[in-house]
Order: structure tokens, then sequence, then C-alpha cells
């Protein structure tokens, strides 16, 4: 074994992965024994067979880390209620109207907080995002800046032109043609800094989303166990015993809307948010190069008096 690999814990879920000719594909977790850097990545299935891929090492296992993560939390719950008393203590923990309060509550309550019912579903959408890798190869973005900066040394700033028709990144691309098309240095930093905290922004709207979803979770769920012990204590009157199955049915949204919160919305929103911060440290390096040495100075964390991006 090589000794850059590592072993994963696979899931019964899938992942998508990019094959060097940018090829898109899906594999399953389950069937994946090994990964190494040869450089390349290599993906070995149990099967035998070996899949090179773009993403790194660690975007793999990253990758499936989420899948175990929430997979696991799911299964840990589930065990704690069958322990003892099998499958049959299942029924006890599921409740329709409890689910409709909470989930149903939670939903329409982060809905009215959206501009508009499509840009709630796309929101709501981005949870796939964990299970998707983040485009942060670093060597390969050092890389073409270093081979753009030979091309305007040698042969001049019209030569970036051609240059610019193989980057794939639309925002080092941008950067290239706006320098090509002769526009002002501060200008081309004021449109770059723009889209960055455009993007930027669109992220954090993302993960606010999700945000004000883990915190509407356990507060509907209160509200349901608030409802169900109005009916109780409406309808008790002296009949004692029923106290403990009611009490046990209005306690049901309270557990609801707090796997809502932990479970789903803030791993998501935390994922996202460590996503985020990745792709605008990578964007960031992107910006620098099209600066003097002066500005990259100024947006330096180093510098405490630097000018500070988003």
């Amino acid at each position: 074994m090589l000794e850059n690999s590592s072993r994963i814990v696979g899931s019964d879920k899938m992942i998508d992965v990019t094959k060097l000719n940018e090829q898109k594909i899906t594999i399953n977790s389950d069937l994946i024994e090994l990964i190494e850097e040869v450089p390349d990545t290599v993906i070995t299935l149990t099967t035998g067979r070996k899949i090179f891929v773009k993403e790194s090492r660690q975007t793999i296992k990253d990758l499936v880390k989420s899948l175990v993560g929430i997979i696991m939390c799911f299964g840990l719950c589930i065990y704690g209620i069958i322990n003892e008393k099998g499958m049959s203590a299942l029924e006890a923990f599921l409740n329709a109207p409890s689910a409709y309060i909470t989930f149903g509550g939670s939903l329409f309550a982060v809905m009215m907080m959206q501009g508009s019912i499509p840009k709630f579903l796309n929101n709501l959408k981005s949870i796939s995002l964990i299970f998707k890798p983040v485009k942060s190869n670093e060597e390969e973005t050092i890389r073409t800046i270093i081979e753009l900066s030979n091309v305007a040394r040698k042969d001049g700033l019209l030569a970036l032109e051609e240059a610019a028709n193989t980057i794939e990144d639309e925002f080092l691309k941008k950067g290239v043609m706006l320098i090509v098309d002769g526009t002002d240095p501060e200008l081309v930093r004021s449109i770059l800094e723009t889209e960055l905290n455009c993007i930027e922004g669109r992220h954090k709207e993302v993960v606010h989303f999700w945000e004000n979803l883990a915190s509407m979770g356990p507060a509907w769920g209160m509200i349901g166990t608030l409802i169900g012990l109005i009916n109780m204590l409406k309808d008790m009157g002296d009949d004692v015993g029923s106290v403990g199955p009611n009490m046990a049915v209005a306690l049901i949204t309270t557990l609801y809307g707090s796997l809502l919160a932990n479970w789903i919305a803030t791993p998501t929103a935390t994922k996202l948010g460590a996503n985020n911060d990745v792709e605008i440290r990578i964007i960031e390096e992107k910006l620098k190069s099209y600066l003097s040495p002066a500005k990259r100075q100024e947006m330096s964390p180093e510098n405490e008096g630097g000018e500070k991006i988003g």
C-alpha cells in the first residue's frame, strides 16, 4: 500500500466525482476500499476496479464522512428506540399531526422569510451540496496563474486572449479578458471584488436559510408540545391514567424539532459555511493575481490596516 493512501468507511449512499476526462460519475461509497494519490487520485473499489478522478483524496474522504455522519446519527437514534422493545417500539415515535406541526410549521415559517417560492425551493435543494466536492484545487490555480504570467511577459497582454480560451474557471477568465480589453487595473480590481462579494453573499444567504430552519425546528416542536398538553389537560377529566400516554404523544413534537435542527439543519449550515470559506479563499487568491504587490499587501490578513474583502 502506498504511504499517501487511506481506507474509509462506506455507506449505502452515492457520491459524485469527476474523472480526469471531465466525465461526471456517481460511485456507491459502500464499494470504495482504498483512496490513493500517486499523484492523481485513484479510487480502488472492492471489485478491484481502479478509477482516476480529479478530486483530492481529502475531498473524497470528506464526501463519505458527510454520508456516514448523517446515516449514523439516524441509525443511533433508531437503535436507542428499539434496543429494549424491538421494532414495535418505533410505533410510539410516529405521529402524523406532530410531524405536520413541526416540519410543516418550520418549513413554512422559513418560506415566509424568503423572497419567493422558487428561491425557497432552491435553498432547500442546497442540502445536496454537502455531498458534492468543493472545487478547491489550489495547485492547479497557482499553476494556471503562473502560466498566464509567463504568456503576458513573453508575448504581451494581447496574447492572453488566446490563452484565456482554455481557462475553465470563469472568475479567472473574466479577469484575463478585462486585462486584454485594456481595462484600468483599479477598475479590474473593483469589478472582481464586486463579483467576489456577490458570490460570498449568495453563499451566506443559503447558510442563513439552514440556520433559520435550525432555529425554527425546536420552536415549532415546542408549539406542538404545548398544543398537545392543552388538549391533554382539557380532556383528561378523572382519567389520570391517560396522562402518561398523552404526555408522550405531546413530547414527540419536541423530539421532531430537535431532530430537524441537530440532525439536518445545523450540520448542513456548518458544512456549507465551511465550503464557502474554502471557495472564497481560493477566489481571493485569484483576485490577488490581478493586483500590484502593494494592493496584495493590503489584502493580507497580517495587515491589520488593510482592506478586507466581504
